[in-house]
């Protein structure tokens, strides 16, 4: 692919655009030149790995998250390489990789400046069906060429002395098999012919989950029904298309105690996955739900276990009857942690059998939501094959996987600072540090939480917007950056600068938090700005310090005033009241009604 080409050439190097989504294992060629567009970041295409990445990473924002450039794009090198064994995930410039257990083909990128005399490919070669890979003919060479520039194949740069049937062209890597490429293989073996846009199942290939069934090893279930369920299982693997950039499953099966069978990093493809659901064995013992459901809260979605972070939790039950234990807590904690539980229920309680169940409606206390969408009553275990494709469906609909939301990345947050004269430079760093101490507590991107500041004297200035800064680094650096004002103390116009400047743009989706921190009495009146905000649905916390007024933090507190209200004598006990915010936030959150 990369020549030498004497000094006097006159090749003028034409370096080929990509868009942000073109990962490396599209591109057939051991190692090329790219330029990358600006903002790559907000498009959250998906890189696996730190340094050395997966080949089904962005090429962009590898080099965003390598430092090579910025979010405005530039000129990009990128060298493939063999595969590795793991793939380690972590943040950087904004862009947070994934872990990845293994991966066939990696790349490094460097620098977009090539050496010099050295020439890459000014066209690039994607990867196609295999079928339609070709090379050059062996019996007859082309024409010489007067100029590299106009070489037909873009893999091989020659210079104008060299004949063309000289050169060896290492063969490209096998295409990857993608979850379209894998669902055209099920129509082939279904129907005998092959559309490469089909849809098998009728379920999305875009399907992106962390996905975990807790099957039933209870005594009771038998041998005969322990084995159909490992069918539905399997058929469920087949389905959704394991693999990295889809779907990941594990396997946790209940009895008197829970255990990993199977864990989100262990396998990325459908068939492995099979394989080992057909050798589990039943492990015996009761029902116990509710300890299952707090084992995959405690200790299942991990990093270590192979958790991406990116994809949404699942976790689908099956019950073979009802729990002898209790799940209304256990389920209430692994939805606080943003898990979405799925109940199938096989062969339910009857009305004579009902004062058997050791809690009552247990299904309704259990799932994310109450309207039928999480559940699932099967009427004998027979017909549980009829549920592999509208369950797959469900869990594949992200846009309904409310527990995904957590009272941790679904706010628009207002800080409402004071910078009076009474303050004084040294306090107001101490502010500036309970801000941060907050937004530390929360998810920060520009689909999860967003942060906002003003600082107030009787002016008002906005020190930056929701959304502004779509990394918890870059918005912990802001916080640091605001400078001291001083001046007196409007607080009430400062409530509606802030509802102006900043709640106007909140997001439909997102709870708007109004924190106004202030050390004494407003010159102006705080009780009309405080109903407005309060009236638009903004949930408002005061925080007084000092000389603040008791009344005025009060009308500024959304109702009751002593969840939202809180006051110290000394700037440096502030401190002690971020826990306590943060977990009233999450308690608001998750107490909101279910249906």
């Amino acid at each position: 692919v990369i020549s030498t080409v004497p000094r006097t050439s006159p090749l003028f190097i034409v370096v080929p655009a990509i868009e942000c989504d073109v990962r490396a294992g599209k591109i057939s060629l051991p190692e090329f030149i790219v330029k990358c567009p600006s903002h790559c970041r907000e498009t959250k295409q998906q890189v696996y790995g730190t340094s050395v990445f997966a080949s089904i990473s962005s090429i962009c924002n590898a080099a965003i998250h390598s430092g090579i450039i910025t979010n405005y794009g530039g000129k990009v090198i990128v060298k493939k390489m063999a595969g590795q064994n793991t793939y380690k995930g972590s943040n950087s410039n904004g862009v947070r990789s994934l872990s990845l257990p293994k991966w066939r083909e990696s790349f490094v990128v460097m620098e977009g400046k090539p050496k010099k005399g050295v020439i890459y490919p000014s066209t690039l070669d994607f990867d196609k069906a295999p079928a339609a890979t070709t090379a050059l003919p062996t019996t007859a060479a082309p024409e010489p060429t007067t100029t590299t520039t106009t070489t037909p194949e873009p893999t091989t740069i020659l210079p104008t002395t060299q004949a063309p049937t000289t050169t060896t062209t290492p063969p490209p890597p096998p295409p990857p098999t993608t979850l379209k490429t894998r669902a055209a293989v099920h129509k082939v073996r279904d129907a005998g012919h092959v559309d490469w846009n089909c849809d098998c199942y009728g379920v999305s290939l875009a399907c992106k989950v962390d996905l975990v069934f807790l099957m039933d090893g209870s005594w009771s279930i038998g041998k005969r029904r322990f084995k159909i369920q490992k069918d539905f299982l399997a058929e469920v693997a087949q389905v959704i298309n394991i693999g990295v950039a889809g779907p990941m499953m594990g396997v946790i099966q209940y009895g008197d105690d829970a255990v990993t069978e199977i864990s989100l990093k262990s396998y990325s493809n459908s068939r492995d996955v099979k394989t080992s659901i057909t050798k589990i064995a039943q492990k015996g013992g009761v029902s116990n739900v509710g300890k299952a459901l707090a084992y995959i809260n405690t200790h299942y979605f991990s990093d270590a276990n192979g958790n991406r972070g990116g994809a949404p939790n699942v976790a689908v039950v099956l019950v073979d009857g009802w729990p002898t234990d209790k799940v209304a807590e256990a389920s209430r904690l692994a939805r606080e942690s943003g898990i979405n539980i799925f109940f199938v229920t096989i062969e339910g309680a009857d009305d004579n059998e009902k004062q058997n169940l050791v809690e009552a409606n247990f299904v309704d206390k259990a799932v994310c939501r109450t309207n039928g969408f999480f559940s699932l009553p099967v009427s004998s275990w027979f017909a549980l094959r009829k549920t592999v494709q509208p369950l797959v469906k469900r869990v594949c609909d992200t846009d309904r996987l409310v527990c995904s939301k957590t009272c941790l990345n679904a706010n628009d947050i207002a800080f409402v600072i004071d910078g009076s004269s009474s303050v004084g430079t040294g306090n107001f760093r101490t502010v500036l540090q309970f801000v941060a101490n907050i937004t530390r507590e929360f998810e920060i991107s520009d689909t999860d939480t967003r942060v906002g500041a003003v600082q107030y004297t009787y002016e008002q200035r906005l020190e930056f917007a929701f959304g502004q800064h779509n990394s918890k680094a870059e918005l912990l650096n802001a916080i640091k950056r605001i400078n001291y004002w001083s001046g007196g103390t409007s607080t009430g116009a400062a409530i509606t600068f802030a509802a102006e400047q900043l709640f106007t743009k909140s997001k439909p989706n997102k709870r708007k938090i109004m924190i106004v921190i202030t050390d004494g009495r407003s010159y102006d009146d705080v009780r009309a700005p405080a109903l407005a905000v309060h009236s638009q649905g903004v949930i408002a916390y005061s925080i007084g310090i000092a000389w603040a007024a008791q009344d005025e933090l009060e009308y500024i507190a959304t109702d009751p005033d002593k969840e939202h209200s809180f006051f110290v004598d000394e700037f440096d006990n502030l401190y002690k009241f971020v826990s306590k915010i943060v977990q009233n936030i999450c308690h608001e959150f998750n107490s909101q009604p279910r249906n």
